[in-house]
């Protein structure tokens, strides 16, 4: 019933709704114009993770000998708002999470010497962690798929061509003539 009244509103004044259509229009250019344009914005709360493998420990194993360690060294890394760590039978993984506006080199290159540290402390033959940045900076934000149904090439060749393809706009056999 609202939908009825309001058409019938806006027959009753077109002038009105004209100049309402006008206004949301001259205020959503101004609005786009004014909105600051980032090709990579801070999407995200910046992340680190870390994971230790060590033979076949118990997960309390694991928390005692190895978790316990990092997570008493990350509290040190600068800008640091949680350490998470999670035990399972022979591996430790810990994610570090970030303040919003840090500089995450910096970040990396303390966590990697704070795990250097922690190291230290580890029982002999543990081997070295797997350390990642995870942010909206570090992950694809597409896949480009191809596929022909009249060739079968090689991956290699298949990429070769595309990629031909994609930097000149024409095809291989299109340049070669």
């Amino acid at each position: 019933m609202k939908l009825v009244n309001l058409i019938y509103a806006s027959l009753r004044k077109p002038v009105s709704v004209v100049v309402a259509l006008m206004a949301i229009v001259f205020f959503s250019i101004m609005a786009i114009k004014k909105m600051p344009v980032d090709i990579f914005p801070k999407v995200g709360t910046p992340t680190t993770r870390v994971a230790q493998a060590y033979g076949a420990l118990s997960p309390e194993q694991m928390e005692g000998f190895v978790t316990s360690y990092y997570e008493y060294h990350f509290l040190y890394v600068t800008g640091i708002k949680a350490v998470d760590s999670k035990s399972v039978q022979g591996v430790a993984l810990l994610k570090l999470t970030f303040y919003e506006g840090t500089d995450m080199s910096q970040a990396m290159s303390e966590v990697i010497s704070m795990v250097n540290r922690a190291r230290a402390f580890m029982p002999p033959g543990t081997v070295a962690p797997f350390v990642t940045r995870f942010d909206a900076g570090s992950v694809p934000v597409g896949q480009l798929v191809f596929s022909s149904s009249s060739r079968s090439l090689v991956p290699i060749e298949l990429r070769l061509t595309w990629c031909w393809i994609v930097k000149t706009g024409r095809s291989p056999a299109a340049a070669s003539t």
